[in-house]
């Protein structure tokens, strides 16, 4: 279980996440769902121990996140924004240097870096380097170091973003293989990602947590049916927390 208790996060005087508090529990998959500048990315940095929260506490799978960071961080599989990862190096490098962190030995070193290949379809590319793949295939090893541990909780923030309609399906169908043994979170700013994969939804905007439902339930809140009504109708008036450039923060 992940379990987020009166999170907030403070860049001097502005506010990027205040004051939030929510739990995930096995066979949720959430959907982060907010406007650029909500908090979204903030939370996921706070949650995956990336960002130290100026007060609240985090627990994953148990282990308090600021003082159990090794435990915590054992059980967690983390896809940042954009993918990133070395890209001097080749695909097939970058996986066994994940393996070496993760402490990977042996045959389930072997096992797991062949489902991970397998699973993304990663053979063909292992001996190019990262930095001449294309978008797509650079989300697919960031999703196999993500998946290299056999981590009990994924955090993906923005899985799809900037991927073409047949990347995103790809992606969207693993995530929904995923999920019935996992807890998973995505932060998107996608609509259609959360009716895609989620089965829980929370919307933030200014750093708050406005809502928090399942997608079906969130839609049925406008006449049209549509979440995409219910996100604008939610998130109106909400400005961001921070700056243009604070927004890089979160």
């Amino acid at each position: 279980m992940i379990e987020i208790s009166h999170l907030t996060k403070r860049y001097g005087p502005l506010t990027a996440v205040d004051d939030i508090s929510f739990t995930v529990e096995p066979g949720q998959v959430l959907g982060f769902l907010g406007p650029n500048g909500a908090g979204k990315s903030t939370t996921m940095k706070m949650i995956t121990g990336f960002l130290a929260p100026t007060s609240g506490t985090i627990r994953v799978c148990g282990h308090d996140v600021a003082h159990e960071p090794l435990a915590a961080k054992a059980c967690m599989g983390y896809l940042p924004e954009g993918a990133p990862s070395y890209s001097e190096m080749t695909v097939r490098a970058f996986l066994e240097f994940i393996a070496d962190v993760r402490g990977l030995t042996g045959e389930r070193r072997r096992s797991r870096l062949d489902d991970v290949i397998s699973r993304l379809a990663l053979a063909g590319v292992l001996e190019q380097v990262i930095e001449t793949l294309s978008k797509g295939f650079r989300r697919r090893v960031g999703l196999a170091q993500a998946l290299l541990h056999d981590p009990q909780v994924l955090i993906l923030d923005e899985p799809t973003d900037g991927l073409d309609p047949n990347q995103k399906h790809e992606v969207r169908t693993l995530i929904n293989a995923m999920s019935k043994d996992k807890i998973i979170v995505i932060s998107t700013h996608i609509l259609e990602e959360v009716d895609a994969v989620c089965n829980r939804a929370i919307i933030i905007a200014g750093g708050r947590i406005l809502a928090d439902d399942t997608p079906q339930a969130l839609a049925s809140r406008a006449p049209s049916g549509r979440l995409d009504d219910v996100f604008r109708q939610i998130t109106m008036g909400i400005k961001p927390s921070h700056s243009k450039q604070e927004a890089a923060h979160a």
